[in-house]
């Protein structure tokens, strides 16, 4: 065989053994929150006491963010040895976080947000089942 029909026979076998080998792909199942807290806090600057991962995995953490932006509320008690803490933030009018986790063990946080700016930042909070989570969003998990 010559150049260029080796080379149709080699896409053609690539094509075909696409087309026969099952796709390997994670099934991501909603996790429904076991808690969660919203609110809106007036001062800006303090958006960024949000974690850089998008979770908070001790209660030591989630005291010191839950300080910085509901000082005048007690802070909730999330048991860290079987849930974490997952905080979106957003400078629109509504905010709203959820979960999936597919079967690889990586936690898919799901934010959604109006697109309107206002004055401050709102915030989401949910915690949710440890049980299975390896990685959010395919990195390990925080230590904080």
């Amino acid at each position: 065989m010559n150049g260029p029909h080796r080379l149709y026979a080699f896409v053609a076998v690539l094509f075909i053994t696409a087309l026969v080998t099952p796709a390997v792909q994670a099934e991501a199942k909603p996790l429904k929150p076991t808690a969660e807290w919203r609110g809106s806090v007036e001062d800006l600057t303090l958006q960024t006491a949000a974690p850089a991962s998008g979770a908070l995995t001790s209660q030591k953490a989630f005291a010191d963010l839950w300080k910085a932006w509901k000082p005048e509320d007690k802070v909730p008690e999330v048991d860290f040895t079987k849930e974490l803490v997952l905080v979106a933030t957003t400078r629109g009018s509504r905010l709203s976080l959820s979960a999936a986790l597919d079967d690889q063990g990586n936690l898919q946080p799901r934010g959604i947000s109006t697109r309107d700016l206002r004055p401050g930042f709102r915030f989401h909070l949910i915690a949710v089942s440890r049980n299975g989570v390896k990685t959010i969003n395919n990195k390990p998990l925080p230590k904080d």
